[in-house]
């Protein structure tokens, strides 16, 4: 059996784009070498936050940054970015799905926090982002955090939203709910005043009720996305690193961000990390 995964593992590494005898190679019994043995990358995400893991109800396709950063995992693992397997992963799933071995690693508006990595292990910083307001078009009521006094605030459960809501508005009335998804029928039934997240998550459902939403646009407080692997897999996430400081400097994470969230017209230049050499590291 040694023999034969040797033999296939041979073949695959023809097969990927550096060509025979060119792969990197992997420590034996690696998650990386798991994966490229299996063929396929298991990816947790979200499914209904749009230009970052959004499932099209038409064609089933999973589109947005966190997935484009997912294809390229795959795509330096395997030789192809369609050999990633997404399943939904939301919040409160997150570090469960990671230590049951559900997914290999998780790609999902993951904020790095110091609670999470009690339990996860993260990579570097992929992306940075404010969290902010969304409410409804003709509501002039709302325009800073600070408005919220007295006022009923959605977001998701296992997201970081709420703590930082609870600390800064403590009069505020925060409603948890499973997915943003849910919030947004609420805000527009006027049964919550306005849905708080990361801005980026938050231009995402705007876009798609952009005559009765409307972004507050000043930011509160700024938070790192990381991808999460099994707590202690260091190998894993030492690899994961350099790939995103590999993007970072050759143009992939640009072109990833341009193809998603540059669609809505909102520039990188508060959401890219630094490449190493600009962090001085």
């Amino acid at each position: 059996m040694k023999a034969l995964r040797a033999l296939l593992a041979a073949v695959l590494c023809c097969l990927l784009p550096v060509g025979c005898g060119e792969a990197q190679a992997f420590p034996e019994d690696s998650t990386m070498a798991r994966i490229r043995e299996r063929g396929v990358l298991t990816v947790g995400i979200k499914f209904d936050q749009p230009m970052f893991g959004y499932k099209d109800p038409a064609s089933g396709r999973i589109t947005g940054f966190d997935a484009e950063m997912a294809r390229l995992v795959a795509k330096d693992l395997t030789g192809s970015e369609r050999n990633v397997r997404f399943v939904e992963t939301v919040s409160r799933e997150r570090e469960n799905f990671l230590s049951q071995g559900v997914v290999d690693v998780v790609i999902a508006t993951y904020s790095i926090t110091q609670k999470r990595a009690n339990r996860v292990t993260f990579t570097d910083p992929y992306y940075y982002t404010g969290q902010d307001l969304l409410v409804r078009a003709g509501d002039s009521t709302i325009e800073n955090v600070g408005d919220l006094e007295g006022k009923t605030v959605c977001t998701a459960i296992g997201s970081t939203s709420a703590d930082r809501l609870r600390s800064m508005i403590p009069r505020a009335e925060i409603e948890i709910v499973d997915a943003y998804s849910v919030c947004v029928p609420a805000l527009v039934a006027e049964r919550v005043d306005a849905i708080s997240t990361d801005d980026t998550i938050l231009l995402g459902l705007l876009a798609q009720h952009p005559a009765t939403l409307r972004l507050v646009g000043k930011p509160f407080g700024r938070e790192p996305y990381g991808m999460g692997v099994r707590k202690d897999d260091t190998v894993f996430r030492d690899y994961l690193n350099g790939l995103i400081a590999r993007w970072l400097r050759d143009g992939q994470w640009d072109r990833a961000y341009m193809a998603t969230i540059g669609v809505s017209g909102v520039t990188s230049d508060s959401s890219r990390p630094p490449t190493p050499e600009q962090d001085g590291t």
